[in-house]
């Protein structure tokens, strides 16, 4: 259905704020000179957690976005993102994490929401890495549980997590792409995230990953340094 503008509040989020967030991680001429996806956003009750439908969307998936927008800070949303052709939906993080805040009146931490866009970035780049677009979402969600839930921050420690969930998921991690992730949870071990919210916002990602029975914990970390 074609959305009326004058019931939605709309915000506009322009090339240059676009780059703000993502040079960091994307390539420029990956952004390009034009902001071309748009965000429908709306809350709901509290409890239904993050929703997330994708139209002509071609590197991100739903999930992807989901759990950023978890680790952002957003709560209960649902969100749609839609390109007019097929566009890699990069850029389209940052207009939903504006456009709740500007909704709810609560700014997003900007670390939160860096690492955020890093955590999109890194999953989208894994996806096609390993050619296996779920299996990288549920790789950094296993992972991102496992550092927030045990607050670990040493990077060999993370490291060593990275590791054990690649193994029991049978993914082959490049250096390069192990060391994204490690680097990512770095700087996401440094937010003051909590477990039980992550899951609550994220529930289908952390549902299946409970079905996969992951044994990812500190005792195979402190098993790892003591070897």
């Amino acid at each position: 259905d074609v959305a009326d503008f004058d019931n939605y509040d709309v915000v506009y989020v322009n090339n240059d704020e676009e780059h703000k967030y993502l040079d960091a991680y994307v390539p420029k001429k990956q952004i390009g000179t034009k902001a071309l996806s748009s965000v429908l956003i709306s809350l709901t009750d509290k409890g239904n957690g993050i929703k997330v439908s994708t139209y002509n969307i071609n590197y991100c998936t739903a999930g992807m976005y989901k759990n950023a927008l978890a680790t952002a800070g957003v709560t209960d949303a649902d969100v749609r993102v839609a390109g007019p052709f097929n566009i890699s939906g990069t850029a389209a993080l940052v207009g939903a994490m504006e456009a709740y805040s500007n909704m709810t009146g609560e700014t997003l931490k900007a670390e939160n929401a860096d690492a955020a866009t890093e955590e999109l970035v890194t999953t989208s780049d894994l996806g096609e890495a390993i050619g296996d677009k779920e299996q990288a979402e549920e790789l950094v969600g296993a992972v991102k549980e496992a550092v927030v839930a045990q607050d670990l921050s040493d990077p060999e420690e993370i490291e060593a997590v990275v590791d054990d969930a690649a193994k029991e998921m049978n993914i082959q991690l490049s250096d390069e792409d192990k060391q994204k992730i490690v680097s990512l949870m770095e700087k996401i071990s440094s937010l003051d995230l909590d477990v039980d919210s992550l899951k609550e916002q994220a529930k289908d990602l952390y549902n299946k990953l409970e079905s996969l029975d992951l044994n990812i914990n500190q005792e195979q970390v402190k098993g790892f340094f003591d070897r």
